[in-house]
């Protein structure tokens, strides 16, 4: 496993967060994974089964993962950075949504071949 790197703040990992799900298809793979996660617990909770909520976990991971390892060939950013991560998820996904990945993207490309 890498060693953890450190970030002076949260846009700082966001921009390397974006940077390690480069691949189109890793970032389906996390689109897939957290809209069903939510699925999952929304349904678990309207069937009145709340602890099948629980499910999300490995479903969420289980699509982001796979991203990760086979298709992208990082290591995932939440081992180093659990919290971070999680919250990069739905902003990700949220830009996804919007189409403002893209521009987002080539944003932090440029500002990080100007340092």
């Amino acid at each position: 496993m890498a060693e953890k790197q450190h970030f002076a703040n949260y846009n700082d990992f966001f921009s390397f967060y974006l940077e390690q799900h480069s691949d189109p298809r890793n970032r389906m793979m996390h689109a897939c994974g957290t809209s069903l996660g939510i699925l999952t617990i929304i349904v678990a909770f309207a069937l009145g089964h709340p602890w099948w909520g629980l499910l999300w976990i490995p479903i969420a991971y289980g699509f982001a993962w796979t991203g990760h390892f086979l298709l992208e060939g990082n290591t995932p950013a939440t081992f180093g950075h659990p919290l971070w991560s999680f919250i990069s998820d739905f902003r990700m996904l949220g830009l996804m949504l919007a189409g403002k990945l893209a521009t987002r993207s080539a944003k932090d490309k440029s500002a990080l071949t100007s340092r």
